[in-house]
């Protein structure tokens, strides 16, 4: 028996010594990789913030984000100033060292930054074979985005693409304006009720929240149609898996599966909202799961942003009663019983304008990111396979060179004309990811 257990007990320091090695020669030989596809892109003239030894630049973004948060502002103040600083003060501070385009690392992975509008111009045209989405980020999206459009690359996007887009044609927007006046109704009213009950004086109202609830409803609707009941009750449990995941972010490189595999109510709530991980296209009940997870994938993107969004176009238009009074005189003009149609939309320019610059202050997405999925040439830059591009949002959309000297102030106005002639390049103006 003694024999017996320091046999079993040689064999098990022997595995673990065997996982250890594995471990350290995978990291190795990735942080080899990594440190390839970085000295590439040094020998084109693109430089950036020297890596660590496995980590890259992780303890350099944390020590530069600490800095930041001992420092901010007022919460008030993020209204009027750049909050790109506050919120992501490590690409503040080597953009400015380093200009529009440069290089980090965020453990094993490189990364490409670019804030340079030709070269993000060239980016756009580029066939999605060449650039697509980052598998390691959207890996840790796959409980609520399935293989849905989002997360998908290459020739299955393109597939799903060719099904989903032609329900999103003007003809098929302009059928679901009813039912983004049916669900608002009863929100009006809600509203109205709370002031009625403060006799008519100011009333404490979570607009916010309220907004969450509206955009859940209009997709479900739009998604469920008769069943948006059920419907509603599916994302309810989406938005729970949601917020679970968003808690832990990645913008480090780090690994999060491990937390998500172990949460047995994110598992619980995965399994009741039908999501799975069978692959699009085999076996039985394909069509069913292809259905599932873009719907899911229609939630994702457009319940909180389209909340969040409304959320701060009411709080720039509270911080500016002018434009709210050109608003309602529009209104009245456009839509005499003072509900909107699919006809009078497209004549409420005022409104579209307050939208835009609200878009434009306040993007719904913060990045636009891409994997290189091939060698691929970017205006003069050749760019590896393996590298993720990155690129900030609201730095773009509050830059002065773009937008002018007034680009962190609230002006609809510069929207008159349409984008074109609201910034120098319409490159720079990002409102959708």
């Amino acid at each position: 028996m003694e024999l017996f257990l320091i046999t079993l007990k040689t064999l098990f320091s022997v595995a673990m010594a065997a996982a250890v090695g594995y471990l350290f020669l995978y990291y190795t030989s990735s942080w080899v990789k990594s440190q390839r596809l970085r000295k590439k892109l040094c020998m084109q003239g693109i430089t950036g913030p020297p890596p660590s030894f496995l980590y890259g630049n992780v303890p350099e973004m944390r020590r530069i984000q600490l800095k930041a948060n001992k420092t901010r502002r007022n919460h008030s103040e993020i209204v009027a100033h750049d909050y790109t600083s506050t919120l992501f003060p490590y690409l503040d501070h080597w953009r400015k060292e380093y200009g529009q385009i440069y290089t980090y690392s965020t453990g094993l992975r490189q990364h490409l930054y670019v804030d340079d509008l030709e070269i993000l111009k060239e980016m756009n045209q580029l066939n999605t074979l060449q650039l697509g989405k980052d598998s390691y980020t959207t890996k840790a999206l796959q409980p609520i985005l399935g293989h849905g459009i989002i997360r998908s690359n290459g020739q299955l996007w393109a597939h799903q693409r060719k099904i989903i887009a032609p329900e999103f044609f003007m003809d098929k927007v302009k059928g679901m304006v009813g039912l983004m006046v049916e669900s608002t109704l009863p929100l009006l009213k809600k509203w109205d009720a709370a002031i009625d009950t403060k006799g008519g004086l100011a009333a404490e109202i979570n607009v916010d929240e309220d907004f969450r609830s509206v955009s859940a409803d209009v997709i479900a609707r739009a998604c469920f149609g008769s069943s948006y009941v059920k419907g509603k009750q599916i994302i309810s449990k989406m938005r729970t898996i949601q917020t679970a995941i968003t808690k832990h972010g990645f913008l480090f490189g780090l690994n999060r599966s491990r937390f998500l595999s172990n949460n047995k109510k994110v598992s619980t709530l995965e399994r009741e909202s039908a999501v799975n991980d069978a692959s699009v296209g085999l076996g039985k009940g394909s069509q069913q799961k292809f259905i599932v997870d873009n719907c899911k994938n229609i939630y994702f993107a457009g319940h909180e942003t389209t909340a969040v969004t409304a959320s701060w176009c009411l709080m720039l238009l509270a911080l500016h009663p002018e434009w709210q009074s050109r608003i309602r005189e529009e209104v009245a003009q456009v839509c005499p019983d003072g509900l909107p149609n699919a006809d009078s939309i497209s004549r409420l320019k005022t409104v579209t304008m307050v939208i835009q610059e609200t878009m434009r202050l306040y993007p719904a997405g913060a990045f636009v990111t891409r994997a290189v999925l091939e060698d691929t040439r970017i205006g003069n830059i050749l760019v590896p396979k393996g590298v993720c591009t990155w690129t900030l949002i609201p730095t773009l959309h509050r830059d002065p060179d773009i937008w002018g000297p007034d680009a962190n102030e609230f002006k609809p106005g510069r929207f008159i004309n349409g984008v074109s002639k609201a910034c120098t390049s319409p490159q720079g103006y990002i409102p959708f990811v």
